[in-house]
């Protein structure tokens, strides 16, 4: 059976939640702001291509009063307050669209992933599916044998919460912070570049609610000249690649004297994967 491809992945429902609340908040805090605004609205004139300004307190006037440009704080009131009116009306059309869609969908896309990720595993094996669960996914990409840089036993290395050897103290401190925050990762997982290259990045990280692989390397002694060459050189391989800094690949860096901090892994973690 030719594998099944899975649906590409989104987050339309909570996107849309986050939007529509996101929304009630604005509505909230203009109503506030129109409620206590003064009567009437500005009516702008064009002369010579040049605005002029009546305020008009009484719908019915044909005029109003003159208010010049240099009285900028009469400006900023009514011409915010004309603002505030017609954003109002469309956010408050936005938010009746987000609330039938809302309505309507009841999370589909978690009902989806469920057919397949909600059977026992012995009826999974004969079911091709279009989406799983995170979990599910979490354990597919897991699941996928490598075999990682060989560390020679000559090396000093140091052994991870999940007994792995890693060849730094930080990249141990890394290895710990991800798994502590039930990050799925991959220490010197073989990447097999467009170019034919193969490079061992120090983390392949997964983002399971985007569904994506992220490669972090840390560069641990940036002090050395000849290190720190050979890590701009490695930089430049990723990117002819398409692998950029910042979208696919996460650069920490530390020299002797400037240690690679627990906070500052935290971070990048929070930054990276938990926002």
């Amino acid at each position: 059976m030719k594998k099944q491809k899975l649906m590409q992945q989104t987050d339309l429902y909570s996107e849309a939640l986050r939007r529509y609340e996101e929304l009630l908040q604005i509505k909230a805090a203009k109503e506030d702001a129109l409620a206590v605004s003064p009567p009437g609205k500005i009516h702008i004139v064009y002369s010579r291509k040049r605005p002029q300004y009546y305020l008009r307190k009484n719908p019915r006037e044909k005029t109003g009063e003159y208010i010049p440009k240099a009285d900028v704080s009469k400006l900023k009131i009514y011409l915010q307050k004309s603002y505030d009116e017609k954003l109002l009306s469309l956010i408050d059309r936005e938010i009746r669209t987000l609330e039938a869609f809302l309505r309507r969908s009841d999370d589909i896309q978690d009902k989806i992933r469920h057919i397949y990720s909600g059977r026992p595993d012995e009826i999974k094996a004969f079911t091709a599916p279009v989406d799983v669960s995170d979990d599910d996914y979490r354990k597919a990409w897991e699941s996928i044998p490598y075999t990682g840089k060989e560390i020679s036993d000559y090396t000093t290395f140091y052994e991870t919460d999940r007994k792995e050897q890693v060849r730094s103290k930080s990249e141990l401190n890394i290895a710990n912070a991800l798994a502590a925050n039930g990050i799925p990762y991959k220490y010197e997982c073989p990447l097999l570049l467009k170019s034919g290259v193969k490079l061992y990045p120090d983390f392949t990280v997964l983002n399971v609610k985007e569904r994506k692989q992220i490669y972090w390397e840390h560069r641990g002694m940036m002090d050395d000249k000849e290190y720190a060459k050979e890590s701009v050189m490695r930089i430049k391989t990723y990117m002819k690649n398409g692998i950029f800094i910042g979208r696919d690949l996460i650069i920490s860096e530390e020299t002797a004297a400037n240690p690679l901090g627990t906070n500052e892994i935290n971070a990048i973690i929070q930054e990276y994967f938990q926002t």
